[in-house]
């Protein structure tokens, strides 16, 4: 049987997973890989294509964005414990997003001399820890080392399988470099573990089915979208056809367009207070328990890939009914299940609750053209704008802390992805990178705040965008200033001395960096602007750089702190 190194029968078997990318930054633990990654590519194996990602934070958000796009998982490879440590933060985000990824690190090499791949600098000794593993275990669904050689082809196919697994998540591989070294036979045939799929009991399905068809009030929380296309087409029919509205709180993804007639504005508290049934779906945090609560009397039911969400210790909104399994699965049994009953006349509710969320969107709209009146660009403006375009080229925006979901008019699934509610900063340029690579013929709009961007590593990110030739739209709302830490400061202290006084300590980002000159510096397009004529007229230009494919755009917009 021919052979091969531990190494290439590794990168051989993540090519025949599926797995289309690893992103990587390497180190002395590399020699193994990067010699199996040639050896492989000259014997003709199945492979991923390898990126090399100068930070290990940009590469784990460029996995999760391209599985944001296609579903598949991706995987991620790290030197020793130090890059690890710098993956953490990514592996924090993909099991608070519930995103499939395989996350490989080196280990530096257990034996100090006589085996090929001993000890051979000083960092060897320097990088050893005594639990390794646990710089990322709480954050993954699985964790091993590769112990033997032969075990390449088995664990790869191990980790793919619970990562994929409902509900899905990060897995972790350490590698020592000897084992790496070493022959093992050249895999053959196909995975042998498959992904455990999950989907809710159909008396459970019927029973909730039943109990929204007889609510009076009812109402529908989703945060993380609808699982899928044809899913987010039945949410939006199941929505209109039984007149319920359905609250998208602190959205991640889009479930029902945000114009539609029953998806209400942002504030989930004067839905929930009447709602006799309440359906949440796959929301970790669907409203704020200090300020809102279901009525007494409601019933809640939980749906989601793991709808008591057992990964956060302490979670505590009720479920009398709890449906576990595939999100868009799920909605579709239960839109399949409410098909087969009779809504009857739900004329005079629609109406109603149309004319509630018409008022609300011309609340916005009158708060946006106040805006466009003012002296400064703010966020709501910038907001609609981005929407705006993003709905004329069926775009995708990525936010974080950028442009706001409350303010844009959205009306596709794929038309929103916000950073993970771990908050993780620095996701989303990489995320939308990653993002781009499985869609390259869509528009890609990365929004985010001055903060953000520089948690993003942007250097690393740029010249990853210049090397594989990545044509996203970023735009960087700069305010000088953590924005989310001062609205905490206030949301709690509304009349303490940080409020009255207006003074902030530990939020302020000022002097502003020349974010455009660092882009430009990478090889970007960029402009730097402050009034609503220069963006429009940088939008444009920077939609039609990336449009045609002449790399990233970056536009610093200087914005009035909320």
């Amino acid at each position: 049987m021919a052979e091969t190194s531990a190494g290439a029968a590794l990168a051989a078997r993540l090519g025949s997973l599926g797995v289309d990318y690893i992103f990587a930054n390497s180190g002395t633990d590399f020699p193994p890989i990067i010699e199996g990654l040639a050896e492989a590519a000259a014997k003709d194996m199945p492979l991923p294509r390898a990126v090399t990602v100068p930070h290990e934070g940009a590469a784990m958000a460029m996995a999760h964005g391209y599985t944001l796009a296609t579903g598949r998982p991706q995987a991620v490879m790290v030197h020793t414990n130090v890059g690890l440590a710098n993956a953490a933060i990514g592996a924090i985000n993909a099991r608070a997003d519930n995103v499939p990824m395989l996350l490989f690190s080196g280990r530096t090499p257990t034996t100090e001399k006589g085996r090929f791949g001993s000890r051979t600098v000083p960092v060897g000794w320097g990088q050893e820890m005594l639990d390794q593993h646990a710089l990322v275990r709480e954050a993954c669904k699985w964790d091993y080392e590769l112990r033997f050689p032969e075990q390449v082809a088995e664990l790869a196919d191990r980790a793919h399988g619970i990562a994929c697994s409902v509900p899905r998540g990060p897995v972790y591989i350490s590698l020592p470099r000897e084992v790496l070294c070493e022959q093992v036979p050249v895999p053959q045939g196909t995975a042998s573990m498959r992904p455990a799929r999950s989907v809710a009991h159909p008396q459970d399905i019927a029973a909730a089915a039943k109990a929204l068809a007889a609510a009076k009030s009812p109402v529908i929380f989703a945060q993380r979208g609808a699982g899928s296309a044809q899913a987010f087409a039945a949410l939006t029919k199941l929505a209109e056809d039984w007149a319920i509205p359905v609250c998208q709180y602190w959205a991640l993804q889009v479930a029902i367009p945000t114009d539609h007639p029953m998806a209400t504005g942002h504030d989930p508290g004067p839905w929930l207070a009447e709602a006799d049934v309440v359906l949440v779906l796959d929301s970790l945090a669907p409203w704020q328990p200090g300020h809102h609560a279901p009525r007494p009397d409601a019933t809640v039911i939980q749906l989601g890939q793991d709808p008591l969400f057992a990964q956060t210790p302490i979670r505590n909104f009720r479920s009398d009914l709890s449906l576990p399994g595939d999100l868009g699965e799920n909605i579709l049994a239960l839109a399949d299940a409410m098909a087969g009953l009779d809504p009857g006349s739900r004329s005079e509710r629609f109406a109603e609750i149309a004319e509630r969320n018409a008022a609300s969107w011309a609340e916005r709209d009158e708060a946006r053209q106040k805006d466009a009146r003012g002296p400064h660009l703010t966020k709501r403006w910038i907001s609609g704008e981005v929407a705006d375009l993003a709905e004329r080229e069926d775009g995708t925006i990525f936010g974080e802390l950028g442009a706001r979901f409350p303010d844009m008019r959205l009306k596709t699934p794929h038309a929103w992805y916000e950073s993970p509610h771990s908050g993780g900063l620095g996701f989303g340029l990489p995320a939308s990178m990653g993002y781009k690579l499985a869609m390259p013929g869509r528009l890609v709009i990365s929004t985010m705040g001055d903060g953000s961007y520089m948690f993003a590593n942007p250097v690393a990110c740029h010249q990853v965008a210049t090397a594989l030739g990545i044509s996203v739209l970023v735009i960087v709302l700069d305010n000088s200033e953590w924005g989310a830490v001062r609205a905490s400061v206030e949301q709690l202290y509304p009349q303490g001395f940080a409020s009255r006084t207006n003074q902030m300590p530990l939020t302020d980002l000022s002097p502003s960096p020349d974010y455009a000159r660092v882009a430009e510096a990478c090889g970007a397009w960029a402009r730097k602007v402050s009034d609503r004529d220069g963006f429009r007229a940088a939008l444009t230009e920077a939609a039609g750089h990336v449009g045609t494919g002449r790399g990233l755009a970056l536009i610093q917009a200087r914005v009035a702190r909320d």
